[in-house]
């Protein structure tokens, strides 16, 4: 698997959830904090979002609209509309009205839990990708996907729709750090483009039960250990070996999660070769004792509209 995909699959803790709804204008939401990263799809019309920072941002449809940490927002016909409505699940699909038709698809993907990773935490609070002729192909026909699905429920949706949501995270997060790739960002965007660094990442990915070293990192990636430390640091956000055992965490509790593999067999699968010193390192990180986060709902309720 590549390294965005492991990673997404590592720090997600549940399904996606969604909701699509439909409104004539004028209307006016408010999105409370989402805790997971939200999205907005227009599938039919125009709106706005209004940040807690008072940027104003206008969608139109086709456009995606992520909130990587969920924060809170407005969302609106036009930004001088009031706010009548406070999103929450239950609410109807569709509330007439005398202006123009606007559809959404929005919800939010269940990531992070209780451990985050650095590729979510350097990601912009609102991240807009327009629906531009000819940039994302692959995002744009997810987003048409989407909407034809959802449009006209046909047999198989119920499990079509869960698969293409996975897809729109993936399309969307591609096209971000495509984006920051070619205007030269800093970040992963950079760790994605950089053969060493992404090297390194593959290697950790791959065998998070290795004992490794920074030398033997390094002769792996075909640079320096001092070259080696400073771009990994710099793109990924921490130095190697602090890395390696934050995916042994996230693989951990990953594999608490999805398997009922014993302790002693998880500790093994990331480096451990005792039980006692992988249960002290998993608290340390998720203040929590394996067995406990394994009994644990790590993934809270979200907003599904």
């Amino acid at each position: 698997m590549d390294i965005l995909s492991e990673t997404i699959a590592a720090i997600r803790t549940a399904n996606p959830t969604s909701g699509m709804f439909v409104r004539h204008a004028p209307w006016g939401r408010s999105y409370p904090i989402v805790p997971g990263t939200g999205f907005h799809v227009v599938l039919q019309g125009s709106c706005w979002v209004l940040t807690p920072a008072g940027e104003s941002i206008a969608l139109g449809a086709g456009d995606v609209l992520l909130m990587p940490r969920g924060a809170d927002h407005l969302l609106a016909d036009d930004p001088g509309t009031p706010i009548t409505e406070i999103a929450r699940p239950g609410e109807p699909r569709e509330i007439v009205g005398p202006g123009p038709r606007t559809a959404l698809l929005c919800g939010a993907y269940a990531l992070g839990g209780r451990r985050g990773h650095p590729m979510l935490d350097e990601l912009p609070e609102f991240i807009h990708l327009p629906a531009r002729p000819g940039r994302h192909p692959a995002l744009r026909s997810a987003v048409d996907l989407l909407a034809g699905e959802l449009s006209e429920p046909r047999p198989g949706s119920d499990a079509v729709v869960p698969a293409l949501l996975d897809a729109l995270l993936l399309f969307a997060l591609r096209a971000w750090f495509d984006e920051q790739a070619a205007a030269r960002a800093a970040g992963w965007a950079g760790a994605f483009t950089d053969p060493a660094v992404a090297m390194t990442l593959r290697a950790i990915h791959e065998a998070p039960e290795k004992n490794w070293t920074v030398p033997e990192l390094s002769e792996l990636a075909g640079v320096s250990r001092a070259t080696l430390a400073r771009r990994f640091t710099a793109t990924v956000g921490e130095p190697p070996l602090a890395y390696v055992t934050r995916w042994r965490m996230l693989t951990a509790a990953r594999l608490l999660r999805e398997t009922d593999t014993p302790l002693a067999g998880i500790a093994r699968k990331v480096g451990y070769q005792s039980e006692f010193a992988f249960a002290k390192a998993f608290k340390r990180e998720y203040s929590l004792a394996p067995g406990q986060y394994r009994r644990a709902i790590d993934a809270p309720d979200v907003i599904a509209v």
